[in-house]
């Protein structure tokens, strides 16, 4: 994996977050993930040990759970 991934669900700390993200590492290095809308990505986000949203997994697969917007399985609801 090359680019950081960024997931969120669009709720006001995610958006927050995904701005002070993006400042901090450039758009260029993320991956950013909607999971409000791309629901089918939940999986994906799990398998990599995202528990809540907004989240940030690294390139070497490091889970930074920033602040606390939502858990998974609110989002999946």
């Amino acid at each position: 994996m090359n680019k950081s991934i960024f997931y969120h669900a669009g709720c006001p700390v995610c958006v927050g977050a995904e701005q002070e993200i993006i400042n901090l590492l450039g758009e260029e290095s993320l991956h950013i993930v909607h999971l409000g809308e791309n629901k089918q990505e939940i999986t994906a986000a799990e398998k990599f040990g995202v528990t809540s949203v907004p989240a940030l997994v690294t390139p070497n697969g490091a889970v930074l759970h920033i602040n606390y917007g939502a858990s998974l399985e609110d989002v999946k609801a």
